[in-house]
């Protein structure tokens, strides 16, 4: 956990639980998409690790599964009060609701090519500069919110996080999605100084609760 903070703030922003989704359904903002059991320990243990933290702010998207990994933590930090936060929601996907079936089958439909076409954007969805903007300005509000010497608590997603940090560290936003940084209520901590993100830290505080299947098999950058 970091803990110097001294003429800067922190702001934390960690994954979403796992989610109940027994068809594989990429869910992307579809609602009505809760926490399953398994999700819902991994945001009550998350809520222990944050129980002595002090935390000053706490912003969430918007989506069902963002605000349950949210409400533990939330319980005990009952002073302060949840910003609901759009900017920090999923990213867009043409996809959305689809079920691709073993190995991605569903995207070797020739259907598919078009929404293929450009990975670099990408143009199956919202462009990663796109994504890269909002999450910004979110952990610069966020940031601003806590405080200098403060500590911010963010519950975004995935695709929204590993893109802000691939913003903060200068590094190309194309990527093998399978090689993300960021599990299940893993959490990429941010330092802000003066407006500015100066060093990104990252944690896996419910490691041993990650599925086999969701674990990552390397390292990124190795």
């Amino acid at each position: 956990m970091v803990s110097d903070v001294e003429n800067a703030s922190i702001v934390h922003v960690m994954r979403h639980g796992q989610v109940e989704n027994p068809t594989g359904v990429l869910y992307g903002r579809l609602p009505g998409f809760a926490l399953s059991a398994l999700g819902r320990e991994m945001a009550e243990r998350m809520g222990q690790y944050w129980a002595d933290v002090p935390l000053t702010h706490l912003r969430c998207s918007p989506l069902q599964r963002a605000q349950e990994t949210m409400a533990p933590t939330a319980a005990r930090h009952a002073d302060l009060t949840i910003v609901p936060d759009d900017r920090v929601i999923e990213a867009e996907n043409r996809f959305e609701g689809m079920t691709f079936g073993k190995d991605n089958a569903a995207l070797r439909n020739p259907r598919m090519f078009w929404h293929m076409r450009n990975p670099l954007r990408p143009s199956w969805g919202e462009p990663y500069t796109a994504i890269a903007a909002r999450m910004r300005a979110a952990i610069g509000d966020a940031a601003v919110a806590a405080g200098v010497g403060g500590q911010a608590l963010i519950v975004s997603h995935q695709l929204p996080i590993w893109t802000a940090r691939r913003a903060a560290e200068g590094k190309p936003f194309v990527h093998d999605p399978r090689r993300r940084e960021c599990t299940l209520c893993s959490v990429t901590s941010f330092t802000v100084r003066d407006g500015a993100i100066t060093s990104v830290s990252y944690a896996e505080p419910v490691a041993d609760l990650l599925p086999a299947t969701t674990k990552r098999k390397f390292k990124v950058g190795t």
